[in-house]
């Protein structure tokens, strides 16, 4: 026999990955696909494999401020998919005249929906300036404009406090928008979620509701939110909502996302 210890070594060695293995697989497991009662899976992104599916994700390129007068540059090098996670990158980055870089990412023509339940596993980054997000907007957003398309802000937060934020913007005759908070602990993994139908929207996380609104019969204008919708990602950098100060100490910073599932009623 030959050095047995070094065997037992390279044996616990060995054993000991295959621990790390099966438990990563558990961890994909516990947030595999549920049964919630009532729906049944429409389509998800589990970000199981080594890159962004593009046949389900656009990415969004620019640093134009998005009407928020934001300061990242968009671009897709910064969304990455690891370890079973999509990974949004907020990078200290000059390209252009823009000083900072994140991604940002849509399903638009690709994957659109009409009620339902919509819901990510996420966690995020934070710190001051910073401005995760995970939402939807109306798909006749590029005929009709902002906010006659609607937009359903499913997550959002800003800056460093514990408040997360689910808002619904829509038009009536002017920017109209209905919101609430929950104290949360943004920095750890939480699902976020809307469950939307013909009467009303009512906003999650993991399992408290939150906030509802109201849309029966387009009740106070409300039928653009009885449309198809597309979903967004992304993580802003600065902006009018969290300001203009961005705590460079911070970066990089990273959105980790689970998943994104829609479920649609039985």
């Amino acid at each position: 026999m030959k050095k047995p210890s070094i065997d037992y070594f390279q044996l616990a060695i060995f054993l000991s990955f295959l621990f790390i293995v099966s438990c990563k697989s558990l961890s994909k497991t516990t947030t595999s696909v549920s049964n919630i009662p009532g729906y049944q899976l429409a389509w998800s992104d589990e970000f199981n494999g080594n890159a962004v599916d593009t046949t389900s994700w656009n990415f969004e390129v620019g640093g134009q401020g998005w009407g928020n007068h934001e300061q990242e540059y968009y671009q897709a090098d910064n969304a990455t998919v690891s370890d079973g996670n999509l990974v949004i990158t907020g990078k200290k980055e000059d390209v252009g005249s823009n000083h900072y870089t994140s991604s940002r990412m849509t399903t638009q023509g690709k994957h659109e929906f009409m009620y339902g339940r919509v819901e990510a596993r996420i966690k995020i980054p934070v710190a001051q300036g910073f401005w995760p997000a995970f939402w939807m907007l109306g798909s006749n957003v590029e005929t009709v404009g902002w906010p006659a398309c609607g937009e359903t802000d499913i997550m959002e937060h800003i800056n460093a406090d514990s408040l997360m934020y689910g808002t619904l913007h829509w038009d009536n005759n002017g920017h109209v928008q209905k919101g609430d908070t929950i104290a949360s602990t943004p920095s750890a993994y939480h699902v976020y979620a809307v469950e939307w139908d013909a009467a009303s929207i009512r906003w999650y996380i993991d399992k408290t509701k939150f906030h509802e609104v109201n849309i029966a019969n387009g009740v106070n204008s409300t039928t653009e939110f009885h449309q198809p919708f597309f979903i967004l990602l992304n993580f802003a950098l600065g902006g009018d909502w969290p300001g203009q100060t961005i705590d460079d100490s911070k970066l990089p910073a990273k959105m980790y996302v689970d998943y994104v599932r829609v479920y649609k009623k039985k």
